[in-house]
């Protein structure tokens, strides 16, 4: 089902009502229904919300996530927005899942994805729990066509590589995609060694999946890392990102359904999505995970704010001055 978006929830502090260098989210967003977007004369980003926790619930974990899409809305809107006329920020609104259908919600997500893609925007995915990234993964392929190579780039302490014989869950979509789409790799960055059964590591290696353990990457190792990540990019057509919150250390993210003493900090994630995002081949970004039943004091919700910001305005060119991934 879909879902438009009061403007009650883009509210917030407003320092100059004409001067565009003062202004903040809630005054740049344009709420547009997805059936009417058109195609954008510059560069814009399209919101598409994914109101859905049936995953989490089939995978055991705490649920909450599906308020996210929602409250990380209400942190956005009083963030200054920090770019010129010519770029734009869209929301076209929820996805929600009904009756546990998880499957149909995933479509219809993929569904909304691909229709932003179609009008040359960059679609900015807010989950949801994180079979939010299965729906995103659809929209995206769809788009590209079948042949074209894909590399699925994921943030995260888990990898979500579990067998879906009885169910997908919020726990299975990497295994789904890969065992289905032979033009598909995936890299995921953030691996808790203790957070993942050793069945997941052999599956992990099985399925040639890329990964690098929370506790190398150390700012000592960026370098290298975002070596690796280029290295990945450059061998395929084109490249998702996808974010789950509970790769970050508990201190800092405590509103997550899995959360952990450790983790990685706000500052090497946001240099993460920084580098991906700015690489031409990036497509999209989602963010998951998020649970605002969960939270203490709203830090979590802010904290997913802010990175989904890093992404938005690095798609829009906020960032060109910034260290980032380079095409060769």
């Amino acid at each position: 089902m879909r879902q438009n978006i009061s403007p009650d929830l883009w509210t917030g502090r407003t320092d100059h009502t004409e001067r565009r260098s003062s202004f903040r989210y809630h005054q740049i967003v344009e709420l547009i229904d997805s059936e009417k977007l058109e195609p954008s004369p510059g560069k814009a980003c399209a919101l598409i919300g994914f109101e859905c926790e049936e995953g989490v619930r089939r995978n055991q974990g705490r649920l909450g996530a599906a308020k996210a899409p929602n409250a990380i809305r209400q942190a956005l809107a009083s963030l200054p927005w920090k770019l010129q006329e010519g770029s734009r920020l869209i929301d076209t609104g929820n996805i929600m899942c009904q009756n546990d259908e998880l499957e149909k919600a995933q479509e219809a997500l993929g569904t909304a994805v691909a229709g932003i893609f179609s009008k040359s925007v960059t679609p900015i995915i807010l989950g949801g729990g994180h079979e939010t990234l299965y729906g995103h993964y659809l929209g995206v392929r769809k788009h590209i066509g079948k042949e074209a190579t894909l590399g699925i780039i994921n943030i995260d302490a888990h990898f979500d590589l579990r067998s879906y014989d009885i169910q997908p869950s919020s726990g299975t979509m990497f295994k789904q995609i890969l065992e289905h789409d032979e033009n598909s790799d995936y890299f995921v960055l953030g691996i808790q060694r203790f957070g993942n059964t050793q069945e997941l590591f052999d599956t992990a290696d099985e399925l040639g999946a890329t990964y690098i353990y929370e506790e190398d990457m150390t700012d000592s190792r960026m370098d290298k890392i975002l070596d690796e990540l280029n290295e990945f990019i450059e061998k395929h057509d084109y490249v998702m990102l996808t974010l789950c919150t509970d790769v970050l250390n508990a201190a800092f993210a405590p509103g997550v359904s899995a959360p952990s003493p450790f983790g990685l900090t706000p500052m090497v994630v946001r240099t993460l999505i920084r580098a991906v995002v700015s690489h031409p081949k990036t497509l999209s970004f989602d963010i998951c995970e998020v649970n605002p039943a969960l939270d203490e004091n709203g830090r979590t919700v802010k904290l997913g704010a802010y990175l989904t910001n890093e992404a938005i305005m690095t798609f829009l060119g906020g960032h060109q001055d910034d260290a980032s991934i380079e095409s060769s």
